[in-house]
C-alpha cells in the first residue's frame, strides 16, 4: 500500500482528486498500522451493556450484537480487510509480470502456452477460485489470497504481454543483445524498469476489486472467521443487527468499503491516464 501511494504521487502531483484519494488511503493506512494505540477498546471484547448501544461519548458507533465497540472493530477490521488484496495484487503482480516477459521475450509456443493459460484463467470469476481454494484448505484469510492471486494473475499478464511486446522489438533491445548481454539481464536491467509504470497502474486498478471480492467472500462467512475483526464480516453482521433496530455497524463498514475502493479506483484510473 505504500508502495501504491508512492507511486500516485508520483504519477498525478497536480490532480486534486487524485490527492484526496491518496491523502484517504494514507489516513486508513496510518489508522491501520495505529490500530493498538488508538483504537478505543478490545474488539473482541463483549460488553452486555452496549449490546446494539447507539452512538455515545464514550462508544462513538455504539455497539454490535454482542455489545462489541463498532469503532474499535472499524478500525482493527481494516488490518485483514487491506492486507489480503494488498497480498493477492503484490503476488500476482510478480507473477503476471514475470510470465507476460517470458511470453514476450521467447515467443513461438512458449507465448502461444502463456496467452492460452491466461485465456482460461481470465475466463473463470475470482469468486469461484476462491471458493474452490476454500473447499480444498477450509475457510480463513489464506485459502482466499491464495485463490483470488491465482484468479488476478491474468489482470496484470495480458496487458503487460502486449506492452513487453511492443518494448521487445524496439532498437535498445536489440542493441543491448547485440552486445552479448544475457537475456535474463537485459529483461531486468532494461525492460522491467520501463514496464514498472504499467504493472503499477494495473495493479493498482485491480486493488479495488480485489477488496471487493474479498469482502464478499468474508459476508458469506468463508474467508476471515469470527471472531476477528473485518469490514466484510461487519457487514454480514450488522445486518442482523438492522433487523433489531440498529443499522451503524452494517452502514459504518460498508461506507469504509465503499470509500477504500472509489479511491483506490480513482487513483488507478488517474495512474493510468498519466503513465
Amino acid at each position: 500500500m505504500t508502495t501504491v501511494l508512492l507511486a500516485a504521487r508520483r504519477a498525478v502531483p497536480r490532480d486534486p482528486l487524485a490527492r484526496a484519494a491518496a491523502l484517504l488511503l494514507a489516513i486508513v493506512v496510518c489508522l491501520t498500522l495505529a490500530a493498538p494505540l488508538i483504537a478505543p477498546y478490545d474488539p473482541d471484547l463483549p460488553d452486555l451493556f452496549n449490546t446494539l448501544g447507539y452512538a455515545t461519548p464514550g462508544h462513538w458507533l455504539g455497539g454490535d450484537a454482542l455489545g462489541r465497540d463498532v469503532l474499535s472493530r472499524l478500525i482493527w477490521g481494516a488490518r485483514p480487510t487491506l492486507l489480503g488484496p494488498v497480498l493477492v495484487i503484490t503476488v500476482s503482480a510478480v507473477i503476471g509480470t514475470a510470465l507476460a516477459i517470458t511470453a514476450a521475450w521467447c515467443g513461438g509456443w512458449v507465448d502461444t502456452a502463456v496467452s492460452r493459460v491466461l485465456d482460461v484463467l481470465f475466463a473463470v470469476p475470482g469468486i469461484v477460485f476462491a471458493l474452490v481454494a476454500v473447499a480444498v484448505m477450509g475457510p480463513g484469510l489464506t485459502p482466499v489470497v491464495v485463490g483470488l492471486t491465482v484468479a488476478y494473475t491474468p489482470y496484470v499478464a495480458r496487458v503487460v504481454r502486449s506492452a513487453a511486446l511492443r518494448e521487445r522489438a524496439l532498437p535498445y533491445i536489440a542493441a543491448a543483445w547485440v552486445q552479448g548481454r544475457p537475456a535474463l539481464a537485459i529483461c531486468l536491467r532494461h525492460l522491467l524498469p520501463n514496464l514498472r509504470p504499467l504493472v503499477v497502474a494495473q495493479s493498482v486498478s485491480a486493488l479495488g476489486y480485489a477488496v471487493i471480492d474479498l469482502a464478499a467472500i468474508s459476508f458469506l462467512g468463508l474467508g476471515v472467521q469470527p471472531p476477528t475483526a473485518d469490514w466484510g464480516l461487519m457487514v454480514k453482521s450488522g445486518l442482523d443487527s438492522a433487523m433489531r433496530g440498529n443499522a451503524i455497524e452494517a452502514v459504518a463498514a460498508g461506507a469504509a468499503i465503499a470509500l477504500v475502493v472509489c479511491a483506490v479506483n480513482l487513483l488507478g484510473d488517474r495512474m493510468e491516464k498519466n503513465r
